[in-house]
């Protein structure tokens, strides 16, 4: 698909926008200012295939352990920044890569304007950041409740002052919980803008309602060659995130790679326990580099068959399972063994 030219903006040793891949950002929920734990999530998150990684900054100790958190993490570090100028200052003198802000909680005119003096002196991105929720008063009142419209044009307004300041290294994100309205601001602003723009539904939910709110959201914005960057923002583990953005993009043929899993739903004929199963094979192949689809199917009466398009797949029987290859059973093994034999395959993987 076609995606809309924005401009190229540098974070770290990243580039978003200018037609470069879509990257995928999550956020720690370690307490920052414990070094140890906020690094061990953030390695974590990066084996997963994290590309850019945010973390909350609500104090000056938060702010001053970004530099240590930098040294030893090797994707680009975000400061999230509220109600406090100071925070978002010493958070760039302390490695930020980049810092999210909200103007209209950060400040007066003169905080702002001390924000963006330090991010023209180093040259680091802001991210605008606007969410439904935070919505002015008088953008209410003027579009009569909280609005596309209304999170565009406070948006903009905030892109505005910051470009009268004489700086443009901007990247916009603009988010609501409400999946169309969202859609529908991203529409709107795509047309008004050329700064990069991060995508995501705020405040999404749980695993199971974040994970249909921001499919949904995010695969109508995506697929009308909108966004830059994505967040699936999940009420979880933070690895949970990572994997629904990585299945969303490659869904939509915007990113390659990666093992997909495919499954059957079951029914009475399934003579293993095919759930636990299922969530065994999307474990263990997180760590394989190969472009293939692998399917798991719940009995050995029309795995063969449901599996044609796969290029590998597991079915059970009673005390058995068969190895699938393009279709055609391969090998028979017993059930125990069959998790270990696809990994054999996996990892011995040839055409």
């Amino acid at each position: 698909m076609s995606r809309i030219q924005t401009k190229a903006v540098k974070i770290g040793d990243r580039i978003i926008g200018g037609g470069n891949p879509i990257l995928i950002q999550s956020m720690t929920n370690t307490k920052t200012e414990d070094v140890p734990a906020t690094v061990s999530q953030i390695r974590k998150l990066t084996a997963a295939g994290c590309d850019i990684i945010r973390c909350a900054v609500p104090t000056m100790e938060a702010a001053k352990a970004l530099d240590e958190i930098r040294k030893q993490i090797t994707i680009p570090l975000v400061a999230d920044i509220h109600f406090d100028y100071r925070l978002a200052i010493s958070a760039m003198e302390h490695g930020a890569d980049k810092i999210r802000i909200n103007p209209g909680n950060i400040g007066s005119r003169e905080c702002l304007k001390a924000v963006v003096d330090v991010a023209k002196e180093r040259n680091i991105p802001i991210r605008v950041g606007v969410n439904s929720g935070s919505l002015e008063k008088e953008l209410v009142q003027k579009y009569k409740g909280v609005t596309a419209e209304g999170i565009v044009e406070s948006a903009l307004d905030k892109v505005h002052l910051i470009e009268e300041m004489d700086y443009d290294n901007l990247v916009i994100s603009i988010k609501s919980s409400d999946v169309l309205m969202c859609v529908k601001a991203h529409e709107l602003i795509a047309s008004r803008t050329a700064h990069p723009l991060h995508v995501g539904i705020t405040e999404a939910g749980t695993i199971i309602s974040g994970n249909i709110k921001s499919s949904i959201g995010l695969g109508l914005i995506l697929h009308q060659g909108i966004g830059d960057t994505i967040r699936v923002s999940l009420t979880g583990d933070p690895l949970e995130e990572v994997k629904s953005a990585k299945l969303i993009l490659k869904t939509l043929g915007l990113r390659t790679g990666g093992i997909e899993v495919v499954s059957c739903p079951t029914c009475g004929r399934t003579q293993i326990d095919l759930i636990s199963l299922a969530n065994q094979v999307e474990n263990m192949v997180a760590d394989i580099p190969l472009d293939i689809k692998v399917a798991v199917m719940g009995c050995v009466v029309n795995g063969p068959g449901e599996a044609k398009e796969a290029d590998i797949g597991i079915a059970g029987g009673i005390g058995e399972g068969l190895i699938i290859k393009h279709g055609e059973v391969y090998k028979k093994v017993p059930e125990e063994e069959l998790l270990a034999e696809l990994r054999y395959e996996l990892l011995n993987w040839s055409e």
